[in-house]
């Protein structure tokens, strides 16, 4: 009777799990989504390996995959688990784990680290007040947890952004959450909603959203590869596809093929705005297809 009881669960079992899980596949179709986005410069899409020689569109679709009941975990935290430094130790603990079950699935590349840290507070920080999904409300919960430490947190991780974040002295990716991901809220999302405004496709649309990132963010993916030097390059660059109308005309489309040769050339590939993308088109698809699950009454975990 004992091993029956156990596997009941309660109708606010069920909901906070169907809530989840909705949550955990919006993130990894945004995952998909962005790799999959062409032609993206310097970075692996369908079509392409970008700058790189150890990841392919294939191999981050399986990174995604596997990471999915990381996202689920994440998002059933920030139902379950109000105190926030609580919280905060609760999906540091997950990211850890996920990062593991993401380098188990890679055999050791590093596809969605960046990843994991940006969508993961943003799907917690969702999942948390399913009844506000605006874009801005969840990017301000997210950077509320983020600017939590974590006690169990490595010191440092040795990892190639964190160093570039130090020894170039920006932001970096913890900077952009704790901000409330501007790069997100205020550049992204709003070119997304111009392109689209003015008749462009929804894969112009997006590259023009990421290419409106890369042109003032100061990715330390690009920076820990090529320096101050590659970062302006590309910056310019995409301001330069940006000024001849985007992804969406001939003139911008030749732009953005010349810039996606030069950062191959420079062997720099901005993954730190294509982390922001992906974000981005989390907090896109939360706008049209919210889960519909009623949130569930819950107390602290």
């Amino acid at each position: 009777m004992r091993e029956n009881l156990a596997i009941i669960h309660s109708p606010l079992q069920r909901a906070s799990s169907d809530l989840a899980g909705d949550f955990g596949a919006q993130v990894v179709g945004a995952l998909i989504d962005e790799v999959t986005l062409a032609p993206k410069p310097g970075l692996v899409d369908i079509r392409s390996q970008g700058a790189h020689h150890d990841l392919d569109w294939k191999l981050m679709c399986k990174s995604a995959l596997a990471l999915q009941l990381t996202f689920v975990e994440l998002a059933q935290a920030g139902i379950e688990t109000r105190p926030l430094p609580e919280l905060r130790e609760r999906i540091g603990a997950i990211g850890r784990d996920g990062e593991a079950r993401m380098m188990d699935a890679t055999h050791g590349v590093n596809t969605h680290r960046g990843a994991i840290w940006a969508l993961g507070l943003l799907v917690t920080a969702a999942a948390r007040e399913p009844d506000d999904l605006a874009a801005d409300a969840i990017a301000a919960r997210a950077a509320e947890i983020a600017r939590i430490s974590d006690r169990h947190a490595p010191l440092q991780t040795g990892h190639k952004g964190e160093q570039a974040r130090i020894e170039y002295n920006v932001g970096g990716a913890r900077g952009q959450a704790q901000a409330g991901f501007p790069h997100v809220v205020q550049v992204a999302l709003p070119e997304l909603v111009r392109s689209r405004q003015r008749g462009d496709s929804e894969t112009a649309a997006r590259l023009n959203a990421l290419l409106a990132v890369m042109a003032s963010l100061d990715d330390t993916c690009v920076l820990a590869r090529g320096g101050r030097s590659a970062l302006a390059e590309m910056q310019s660059g995409a301001r330069r596809v940006l000024a001849h109308g985007g992804a969406a005309t001939l003139s911008g489309r030749r732009d953005l093929k010349a810039l996606d040769r030069r950062l191959v050339e420079l062997h720099v590939s901005p993954g730190g705005a294509a982390d922001l993308l992906a974000a981005t088109l989390f907090l896109d698809r939360l706008q049209v297809e919210a889960p519909a699950t009623t949130k569930p009454n819950t107390t602290n975990a």
